[in-house]
């Protein structure tokens, strides 16, 4: 349990170091929230562990549950994205941030071209794995990948 990440995101900069973690990590429409009486987006991911160098036999890598939220949120938007499907998988590619206004913009970008935006009026992320690794047989691949 040593190996299991918890990081926490206060600028642009901070929330590229996030971003890199959950790249190809999966999570589902039914895993995402908005609470918006806390002003605050939540996400439950599968994270591929990238920084993983000690895999059982047959295994390409390892996945964990990984906790994200956002807090600070006034509005979350989705681009491309069927919010009926609550169980199809959604693989991120990136998260995203850039200055709107008073505000700034972070994007959860996903394979296919989908996005979650989110209109926050600061950068306050926090991540955290949660429970055991489990082995998985294969490795996440960009071949083929459409994006808008």
């Amino acid at each position: 349990m040593d190996d299991l990440l918890k990081l926490k995101a206060e600028d642009v900069e901070d929330l590229q170091v996030i971003s890199s973690f959950l790249q190809d990590a999966l999570t589902r429409v039914g895993d995402m929230t908005f609470l918006a009486d806390e002003g605050r987006f939540v996400a439950i991911f599968s994270r591929f562990m990238w920084e993983s160098r000690d895999l059982p036999p047959g295994a390409e890598g390892l996945r964990v549950r990984t906790g994200l939220h956002f807090d600070h949120v006034a509005s979350v938007d989705t681009h491309r994205i069927d919010q009926r499907d609550r169980e199809g998988l959604l693989p991120l590619l990136a998260i995203v941030a850039a200055p709107e206004g008073e505000d700034v913009r972070i994007t959860l970008e996903f394979a296919g071209g989908g996005a979650v935006r989110l209109t926050a009026s600061a950068v306050s992320a926090r991540l955290r794995d949660m429970g055991l690794p489990w082995p998985t047989p294969s490795r996440p691949t960009h071949s083929g990948i459409e994006a808008d």
